[in-house]
């Protein structure tokens, strides 16, 4: 696993074709971050898997053609602050030879870059793996991959090589968002209640804060809290409230029946969904 001071330049073609539409070659990063493993590598506690389709890169018909590149089934890779989350990237193509290397570079927001290339498993399927990382690993001069402005939508490029010799360069291929992890609590009060009385709700909403390696209220989101009979597995809705400046949720309903009481907060461009675990109040005559 290696780290470089800065991502690569205009990639020089060396006789090397330029997948249609685009023209050009990819433009210098002005600050790196992050760190990749070499294929077959996996590192860390949490694997966010990776499939999801993105956009295709033609070529001449005698050269190779990358198709896409599978990311996280279309799910978002989120981040928290105790764990290196690993994920595998694969890029598909053809070629008449068969495809036999690809180097991908994963591009976020403010300098954001990782990069590794993957020897290819098939003619058609080459598989990469990241390691990311927003938390203090002892003994490490540079630990830290990852800081706030990292958070939201990233590109992939890649550069695929044929076995006969030829390549192509498709920038854009594919795409995913990278979040910050987000956690919620709840409390429902007074337990058990007189039906007909009120209920007090509250909880907090906190996110990962990658720059502090703490969670830390998330102030000014909308957040539904939700309540599910004990007798059924479905949730409704019953009100949305917001976060407080720091991130914490009241409001006052109705009790009428026995059942659980959670909060449940969808998520934003660069942070992470989270839902509370239940908590159920007895609702007496």
């Amino acid at each position: 696993m290696s780290r470089f001071a800065a991502p690569p330049g205009d990639r020089p073609s060396g006789g090397r074709d330029i997948a249609e539409p685009f023209v050009g070659a990819r433009a210098p990063q002005s600050e790196f971050v992050g760190r990749a493993t070499s294929r077959g590598v996996v590192l860390g506690t949490v694997v966010v898997l990776l499939a999801g389709g993105g956009a295709s890169a033609n070529a001449a018909t005698s050269g190779p053609v990358v198709s896409g590149a599978t990311i996280n089934s279309g799910h978002d890779v989120i981040v928290g602050i105790t764990h290196d989350v690993v994920f595998p990237v694969t890029v598909s193509g053809s070629d008449d030879s068969g495809l036999s290397l690809v180097d991908v570079d994963l591009k976020g927001p403010h300098g954001g870059f990782y990069t590794t290339d993957a020897f290819c498993e098939s003619a058609t399927a080459c598989t990469t793996v990241f390691t990311v990382n927003a938390h203090l690993a002892p003994g490490g001069d540079d630990p830290v991959d990852l800081t706030n402005a990292n958070a939201g939508a990233w590109s992939v490029d890649a550069l695929a090589d044929a076995n006969d010799g030829d390549s192509v360069f498709a920038p854009g291929v594919g795409s995913f968002s990278l979040k910050r992890a987000a956690q919620l609590t709840v409390n429902a009060s007074p337990e058990p209640v007189t039906k007909g009385a009120r209920i007090t709700v509250t909880g907090e909403l906190v996110r990962a804060n990658w720059d502090t390696y703490r969670y830390a209220g998330y102030a000014g989101q909308s957040v539904k809290l939700q309540f599910r009979p004990k007798d059924s597995s479905t949730y409704t809705t019953v009100a949305t409230v917001g976060t407080g400046n720091t991130g914490t949720l009241r409001t006052t309903v109705k009790a009428v029946k026995d059942g659980y009481w959670r909060w449940n907060f969808p998520g934003t461009t660069t942070t992470g969904p989270a839902k509370a675990t239940g908590d159920y109040v007895d609702v007496r005559p």
